[in-house]
C-alpha cells in the first residue's frame, strides 16, 4: 500500500498528581483508535503522548511524601505509562517535560519570545487557585470559587513575566473565523470566540517566583517557566524543533494534524498555543478536538465522592477490548458518556457476546460440522446474497465518513450493524435446514461462505478498536489478509483453507 502521507496525533499529556483514572484513559485509547485507523488507511502515523511534570502543585504533593520532585513524578509517570499500555495503545512516542531537551528547547523559546519583545518582565497580582494552577479574575469566580474545580482561591502577587497575548489577538480571530474545522466540536469554537477571545485577551502569566519545581528560567535564575509555556510546548520539543534550527523530521512532521484534547483544556490549545506558535513563526496545528468527557452516573469522579474508577481495574476483570469497546462506542461527539459498570455488562453481554461473538462461534462451527472446517465457494447464489454483500461492501466508506469526523463511537456503530444484519442472514438461510438436503450442499458452502467472508471484512475493519479481538477472529479464520484495501471487492478469503477450531472471544457476565 502506497503511504498516505503523514499523520501526526497527540494527546494531551497527563498531568503527574496521580494515577489517571478511566476519565484521563478515555483520551489515549480514542487518540490510539484514531492513530491505528490512520495507519490502516496507509498513512505514516506518529503518534505522542506522555507526561506533564512541573508546576506548585507537583512540588507539594511531593513535600507531602517526604521525597523529591523529581522522585515524586518519575513515580507517576511510570504509572501512567504502564496504564497506556494496559489498554494497548500504539503511541510513537512517550514523552516528559523533564526530558533534558525538552527543559532545554523551552528555555531558549523563552528566550527568543523575551528578546522580540513578546515576553515582558512585570508584577502578578490576582486570586489564585493551586490544584488547577490558574489565576482568575474577580468577575470569572463561580460564587467566590474557581470556575474550573470549585476549589478556594487565594489572592497572590509575585514578580513575573508575561506573554503578549493580547499582541495576537486580532490575528486569532481572523484565524479561527476563516479555517472553520480549526476547533472542533463547533460548540466549542463558538465558545472560545465569544466568551474568551472576542471580549478581550489579557497578557499571560509564563513565569512564577513562589515556587522551584519547574524549568529555570535561563537568564533570570529566580523565576521558572510557568505551566503552558512548558506543557504546550512539548508537541514541538518532541519532534525536532529548536528555535535556530528545525530539523528535518520537525519539517516532515510539523503542522500536527489533530491535537485530542479534554475540553476542559480546550481554551489553553486554542489562544495560548496558537498564539505561541504565531510569536515563533510556526503553523497551526490543522486541528484540535475538545471531547467530551467520561462521568459517572453521579457527576465527575472525584476522591472525595469516593468514585473513582481506574482502567487497570477494569481491565483485570473485563478484558481489554471490552474496556476499549464500552469507551469508544459509550462516549458521544460532543457531550459527556456515563459510565457504569452495569452499563459495561449490558454492552459486554449484549453487543460483544450476542452479536459479535455468537456470530462467529455459529458460523466456524457450523462449517466444521458439516464440511470439517475445510473453506469453499461454489458460488450459489440468491438474491439475500447481494442485499448481505452490499451491506458488507459499503461498510468501509462508512467507517472512513465517520471516522473522518471523528465519530469514533457510530463508526463502530456501523460495524455492529452489519454484524447484525449477518446474524439475520442466518436465521434467513437456515444453514441446518440446508444441511439435510444433500441437493443443497453447494448452496450451504455458498452460505457459510459468505459469511465467513463478511466476519472477516469486519474484522479488517475492527482493528483499530478492538485489536486483540480482530486477532483472534483471524486466527479462527486462518487468514492473514486483514489489510485495507483486502476489504474493496467480496471475496478475499482463500477457499480450500481450513478453519482453526471455534474459540469463545466473551463470556457472557452474570449480572447477578
Amino acid at each position: 500500500m502506497e503511504s498516505k502521507g503523514k499523520y501526526y496525533i497527540s494527546t494531551a499529556i497527563a498531568y503527574t498528581s496521580g494515577k489517571p483514572h478511566i476519565g484521563n484513559t478515555y483520551e489515549i485509547v480514542l487518540a490510539d483508535a484514531i492513530a491505528r485507523f490512520k495507519r490502516l488507511q496507509g498513512y505514516d502515523v506518529y503518534f505522542q503522548t506522555g507526561t506533564d511534570e512541573h508546576g506548585e502543585k507537583i512540588e507539594l504533593k511531593a513535600k507531602e511524601k517526604g521525597i523529591e520532585p523529581k522522585q515524586f513524578v518519575d513515580e507517576v509517570s511510570t504509572e501512567i505509562k504502564r496504564i497506556w499500555d494496559i489498554m494497548n495503545t500504539s503511541y510513537d512516542k512517550f514523552v516528559r517535560t523533564t526530558d533534558t531537551n525538552h527543559e532545554k528547547v523551552v528555555q531558549h523559546i523563552f528566550k527568543i519570545m523575551y528578546e522580540q519583545g513578546d515576553i515582558y518582565k512585570s508584577e502578578y497580582k490576582g486570586l489564585y487557585c493551586t490544584p488547577c494552577e490558574s489565576f482568575w479574575t474577580e468577575s470569572q469566580l463561580v460564587d467566590g470559587k474557581c470556575p474550573d474545580c470549585g476549589r478556594n482561591v487565594e489572592t497572590k502577587s509575585e514578580e513575573a513575566y508575561f506573554f503578549k497575548l493580547s499582541k495576537y489577538q486580532k490575528r486569532l480571530e481572523d484565524y479561527i473565523e476563516s479555517h472553520p474545522d480549526f476547533i472542533q466540536p463547533v460548540a466549542r469554537k463558538n465558545e472560545m470566540l465569544n466568551n474568551f477571545i472576542k471580549p478581550g485577551l489579557q497578557d499571560l502569566c509564563v513565569s512564577r517566583t513562589s515556587f522551584k519545581w519547574g524549568i529555570p528560567v535561563d537568564f533570570d535564575s529566580k523565576h521558572v517557566v510557568y505551566v503552558w509555556l512548558d506543557a504546550l510546548t512539548n508537541y514541538i520539543t518532541n519532534i525536532g524543533y529548536d528555535v535556530d534550527n528545525e530539523s528535518e523530521e520537525f519539517k516532515t512532521k510539523w503542522p500536527a494534524d489533530l491535537h485530542l484534547i479534554g475540553k476542559d483544556i480546550i481554551r489553553f490549545h486554542t489562544i495560548y498555543w496558537p498564539c505561541f506558535l504565531m510569536s515563533l513563526g510556526l503553523e497551526m496545528p490543522k486541528q484540535v478536538f475538545g471531547h467530551p468527557w467520561l462521568i459517572m452516573a453521579d457527576g465527575k469522579m472525584s476522591k472525595s465522592k469516593g468514585n473513582v474508577v481506574y482502567a487497570d481495574d477494569l481491565v483485570e476483570e473485563f478484558g481489554v477490548d471490552a474496556v476499549r469497546y464500552y469507551f469508544l462506542h459509550e462516549i458521544p461527539f460532543a457531550s459527556d458518556g456515563v459510565f457504569t459498570k452495569d452499563l459495561l455488562i449490558e454492552r459486554i453481554n449484549g453487543d460483544l457476546v450476542n452479536i459479535l461473538g455468537n456470530l462467529i462461534n455459529r458460523t466456524v462451527s457450523m462449517n466444521f460440522k458439516y464440511f470439517d472446517g475445510v473453506i469453499e465457494n461454489p458460488n450459489i447464489e440468491e438474491e439475500l446474497d447481494k442485499d448481505l454483500k452490499n451491506n458488507v461492501l459499503s461498510l468501509k466508506s462508512k467507517v472512513e465518513n465517520r471516522m473522518n469526523e471523528l465519530k469514533v463511537g457510530e463508526a463502530i456503530e456501523e460495524i455492529f450493524e452489519v454484524l447484525r444484519k449477518c446474524n439475520k442472514y442466518i436465521d434467513e438461510t437456515m444453514p441446518w435446514s440446508l444441511a439435510k438436503d444433500e441437493d443443497k450442499k453447494d448452496r450451504l458452502k455458498t452460505v457459510l461462505y459468505n459469511l465467513l467472508e463478511s466476519i472477516r471484512i469486519c474484522a479488517v475493519l475492527l482493528q483499530p478498536f478492538m485489536p486483540e479481538t480482530s486477532e483472534k477472529i483471524f486466527k479462527q479464520l486462518n487468514t492473514s489478509i486483514s489489510d485495507y484495501d483486502s476489504i474493496n471487492e467480496f471475496g478475499a478469503l482463500e477457499q480450500g483453507k481450513t478453519l482453526n477450531e471455534p474459540t469463545h472471544l466473551f463470556d457472557r457476565i452474570d449480572t447477578k
